[in-house]
């Protein structure tokens, strides 16, 4: 079986080259993806506003957890729509529903921070 030969990478060297790919991630997402900007947009926004407002520790830590979590599903959303066009872009009932599961993880989280910015701002 063919590995990358970048597993073979220890220590400081992977840690290193992780930290670029996880730069170069973050880029194309920005670069490629709308939706990401504008969850990039609406987390520079709620996080300093979680950070002013006058909410215990814990309620801060949640509500920007809440958002982060939100930009996270949106990446692994853009990267399983990247592996299946790379696959095909023929219209096929497994990419649709590998597509809109996806779609429905990020309405989740979406739906995840507004209760969590609800209830922690109305407790």
């Amino acid at each position: 079986m063919n590995e990358s030969p970048f597993k073979g990478k220890t220590g400081l060297v992977r840690v290193w080259n992780a930290f670029h790919y996880s730069m170069a991630g973050l880029a194309a997402a920005y670069r490629n993806e709308d939706a990401f900007r504008q969850e990039v947009l609406l987390a520079a926004l709620l996080i300093p506003l979680a950070l002013w407002l006058p909410v215990s520790g814990v309620g801060k830590a949640l509500m920007i957890f809440s958002v982060l979590l939100v930009i996270l599903v949106e990446l692994i959303n853009s990267a399983v729509e990247a592996a299946v066009d790379r696959i095909s872009l023929e219209h096929h009932h497994l990419a649709k529903r590998a597509k809109d599961i996806g779609s429905a993880a990020v309405f989740v989280a979406l739906v995840n921070a507004v209760v969590v910015w609800m209830l922690v701002l109305l407790a």
